[in-house]
């Protein structure tokens, strides 16, 4: 892989190549990435969707679109020191091409920032909450009817896939989704495989799947334009990550390790002195004693150690990334930069705890308890009622169900995979509080 490839500022429907010199530096084509973004409908949803804590009442929580936005800052941090390293290297991407350190600051901010904007309602357990729903679930009547890879896609349903179908989707009269430069959409997909098969070897790109048999056209566009290392031919397709999704990966791996910690902190999940005590040893190098003993608040002495350790972690991760460059561009590098950590103990110890005493609080359990009944009720009542509708078969029931659909979802003439993952979608697209509302309002409690 090159870099001038990988910094495509090309978008869908784009006949020619467009040209970093020939860009207006008032607005370059990587921010119109993050403000088209911002913009959308479905970041928006992200203000009510489950970081941690689902459906939570005190304003200390981050939802999805705090998370979001400040892995996006994070991210464009490291995006420009890495920038900054990597023109120092190849000096022909300034001086022939006309790149500057703040593109690959861009790019990495506006893919960090749609890093969840496919995930579901209720955190990760939404996800799961989908794919049971049709594997074990009464969605499991539909498996003869998809192919098998199509059948893995809703199983297994999995927000990086669906964020790319949102950022790339056409729908009618809009072409190409958000149209949003090459680049960053690649930099956004972190796992670049299709969901079969599954977990093919230990390389951190196989973790997991990055798109939908409904996007593979458009993701192999993608990745044939930036010039991605295909690693598996045939049937069954991968490539390798664009070297700039490490940084992306990294930006949310420091914000849920330490931010994450700090909600449980805010929350008298974990005790101030517990807690402190680990941020200590991961700062301990870089902390101003004298500065931090003065600090006479929680609240202080918190942020003062969560900005002391992000910018550590920072600083390590572009250590890491800088002295494996060359295996990353190969795509021979298969690990997150901070599993290389330096600090890797302590991360270590702080995700432990978070795990114990946040994700696995009873106030988390409970919510996600309910959110699994929630999900599986709304996909039962949509589902069906759009199959038998498909099928001739609809009910006056089913028609005024479907008609509660956005008009892009109320479609049943597709074909079955294409409903059931719209639906799925559709479901994912919604807020913990709007999929709550609904949920009553399907279930006969509110009118």
């Amino acid at each position: 892989m090159n870099w001038e490839q990988l910094l495509s500022l090309r978008r869908y429907g784009d006949v020619n190549k467009r040209l970093r010199k020939e860009q207006d530096e008032t607005r370059l084509g990587f921010e119109v990435d993050y403000d088209r973004i911002i913009f959308s409908s479905a970041f928006r949803s992200l203000q009510d969707k489950t970081q941690v804590i689902p459906l939570s009442k005190t304003d200390f929580v981050h939802t999805r679109l705090t998370h979001s936005l400040e892995v996006s800052v994070v991210g464009r941090s490291l995006g420009r020191v890495a920038g900054k390293k990597i023109l120092e290297k190849h000096p022909h991407l300034k001086d022939v091409h006309g790149y500057q350190f703040n593109d690959f600051g861009a790019i990495v901010a506006a893919a960090a920032l749609a890093h969840d904007i496919g995930n579901p309602p209720f955190g990760h357990s939404g996800e799961k909450a989908i794919g049971e729903y049709f594997k074990t679930g009464q969605g499991a009547r539909y498996k003869e009817a998809l192919s098998e890879k199509e059948y893995q896609d809703i199983i297994d349903f999995e927000g990086n896939a669906n964020g790319l179908k949102l950022l790339t989707e056409s729908r009618e009269g809009v072409e190409g989704g958000l149209r949003l430069s090459y680049a960053t959409l690649g930099a956004f997909m972190k796992y670049p495989k299709e969901s079969l098969p599954k977990k093919t070897t230990k390389h951190i790109a196989d973790k997991k799947f990055g798109f939908f048999q409904s996007e593979k056209q458009a993701f192999v566009a993608i990745a044939d334009e930036l010039g991605l290392n295909q690693t598996r031919k045939g049937k069954d397709i991968s490539f390798s990550r664009h070297p700039l999704t490490f940084l992306v990966e990294a930006a949310d791996d420091i914000c849920y390790t330490i931010i994450d910690f700090e909600d449980g902190i805010n929350l008298g999940l974990i005790s101030e002195d517990y807690a402190l005590e680990y941020l200590i040893k991961l700062v301990k190098d870089r902390i101003n004693t004298k500065k931090y003993n003065k600090l006479a608040y929680k609240e202080d002495r918190l942020s003062y150690l969560r900005a002391l350790a992000i910018s550590t972690l920072i600083s390590d991760a572009i250590d890491v990334f800088v002295a494996n460059e060359e295996a990353i561009l190969a795509g021979t590098f298969d690990v997150a930069l901070l599993d290389k950590s330096k600090y890797t103990a302590q991360i270590d110890d702080i995700i432990a705890l978070s795990v114990n005493k946040i994700y696995r609080s009873q106030d988390v359990l409970e919510k996600e308890i309910a959110g699994y009944r929630i999900i599986s009720d709304l996909l039962d009542v949509y589902t069906t009622a759009l199959i038998r509708t498909h099928n001739g078969k609809a009910s006056n029931y089913d028609q005024l169900v479907i008609k509660m659909l956005p008009g892009f979802y109320q479609h049943s003439d597709k074909p079955i995979y294409e409903i059931l993952l719209n639906t799925c979608c559709y479901v994912a697209s919604l807020s913990d509080s709007a999929a709550v509302h609904m949920h009553n309002k399907i279930m006969g409690k509110q009118l």
